[in-house]
């Protein structure tokens, strides 16, 4: 089973609330003072990130402080980071406000907050450095990811909610497909710090923790691969792995290899290094259905595609339905990250038969197109490159150019969309390399 359950929503304890009496009289008062201005939680969150300079906040980020605020106010939380904004917003001097109990925390309780404790400036820094880096578009200093990581490397030897954790992962593997590349990456970085800390002064949910953080940093891994931080999204890889493995999670430990090696494949990777984590995922897998295994075959039939070995390519896509008929609906019913439904497959067919010729593409990519559900925009997209694909195949070189194109002036160039680009441009007649339209496709899948 997949490192969350595999059920399409969590079950998660119910907090048990407590009275006045029992909160902190923090959180008494920040919930008076909100309500008593007649805010709830969503217009209190936007006056939060104004207050900090943030004017125009997503509804992802709206939600996530919008819950925090809830945490805040039933004082699980002590909102270190959050402090001077909520005094602004009230009108009240931070120490009235929250008087002296902000260095004296109840134990069990979390640190919700985007960067680390006072008490970790190293931390704190590598957080800003790389936040600021990420937003000006600029390299990820040296030592800043490392030492965002290294709680989670270092401490693999080391009161939790873990089901409120394990949500917060289930959200971004929903979200990541849904969102602008990249746009994840702050709030990720934030979570990994927090779960790092836990994990070292926490025993007893040591491989839940382990579990969530590989889960993470998979995430993160993601996010900066898509952005262009190859480096860092390396790095992150190599900690989820490491994480995974010492979750004791077979299925994430799969996922997580699998998953690594088809970024890596959209990015270059050699073939050989390809060929080896694909055989590491499935002797970890010893041939149980879970949630990575089907991406193992994916890439070892794309890579046969590509290099124009049809009978390995049709061989491989037929194990591949075979082992989709053995999955359990954990996975097959899941739409996150973690989860691999028919929507993948059909996905995956259409890019694959399309590459060989092979006469079922079509109908594969209409039944993609159908399954993945309205606001997924990634997968969405390299459909319709797909479909070019298929156009220049049957000769209709100028729609199959157009399509593309459109795709990559809306869409940012994600490593996937580069890769799929430069096998249209691989696959044009002789005659229709010169073209404009080309010679533009060319300079975006160029980019870096």
């Amino acid at each position: 089973m997949l490192p969350w359950k595999g059920c399409p929503t969590p079950c998660r304890r119910a907090l048990i609330p407590m009275s006045d009496q029992q909160r902190p009289e923090w959180a008494v008062r920040i919930e008076a003072e909100r309500r008593s201005r007649g805010w709830g939680p969503f217009k209190a969150a936007r006056r939060l990130y104004a207050a900090i300079g943030v004017d125009d906040p997503d509804m992802s980020q709206v939600k996530n402080l919008s819950r925090q605020i809830n945490r805040h106010e039933k004082g699980v939380v002590f909102p270190a980071d959050w402090g001077s904004a909520y005094a602004t917003i009230f009108e009240m001097d931070e120490k009235d406000l929250f008087g002296e109990e902000s260095t004296d925390q109840q134990a069990g309780t979390v640190q919700d907050s985007p960067i680390p404790d006072e008490g970790d400036d190293v931390k704190r820094r590598a957080a800003l450095h790389l936040l600021a880096a990420l937003g000006a578009g600029t390299a990820i200093p040296p030592g800043a990811l490392e030492e965002i990581l290294s709680n989670i490397d270092s401490v693999l030897d080391q009161g939790v909610d873990v089901d409120e954790w394990e949500l917060a992962v289930r959200e971004y593997g929903l979200l990541i497909s849904q969102q602008p590349v990249g746009s994840l990456i702050k709030d990720l970085t934030a979570d990994i710090i927090g779960v790092g800390e836990l994990i070292k002064r926490n025993q007893a949910h040591r491989a839940d923790l382990l579990r969530i953080s590989a889960g993470l940093s998979a995430l993160l891994a993601i996010e900066l691969g898509d952005v262009g931080e190859r480096r860092g999204a390396r790095m992150a890889w190599g900690t989820a792995r490491r994480a995974a493995d010492a979750s004791g999670d077979r299925d994430l430990r799969v996922w997580t290899r699998a998953r690594e090696v088809q970024e890596g494949f959209w990015y270059g990777l050699p073939r050989q290094e390809i060929t080896a984590r694909i055989a590491e995922a499935m002797n970890i897998a010893d041939d149980v259905p879970c949630g990575g295994l089907p991406r193992a075959y994916c890439v070892r039939a794309t890579m046969a595609a590509e290099q124009g070995d049809k009978a390995t390519a049709r061989r491989t896509m037929d194990d591949l339905s075979r082992l989709f008929d053995r999955l359990p609906a954990t996975v097959t019913d899941d739409p996150a990250v973690f989860g691999w439904g028919e929507s993948r497959l059909r996905w995956n067919q259409a890019y694959i038969y399309n590459l060989i010729g092979d006469t079922r593409a079509n109908r594969a990519l209409d039944a993609a197109a159908a399954l993945y559900p309205p606001g997924t925009l990634g997968p969405v997209a390299n459909l319709t490159i797909i479909r070019a694909i298929g156009a220049i195949n049957s000769g209709d070189v100028d729609t199959g150019l157009d399509q593309t194109r459109t795709v990559l002036q809306d869409m940012p160039v994600s490593a996937c969309r580069r890769h799929m680009t430069r096998q249209i441009l691989h696959r044009l007649p002789e005659w229709a390399r010169p073209l404009p339209e080309a010679r533009e496709l060319r300079a975006l899948a160029s980019a870096s």
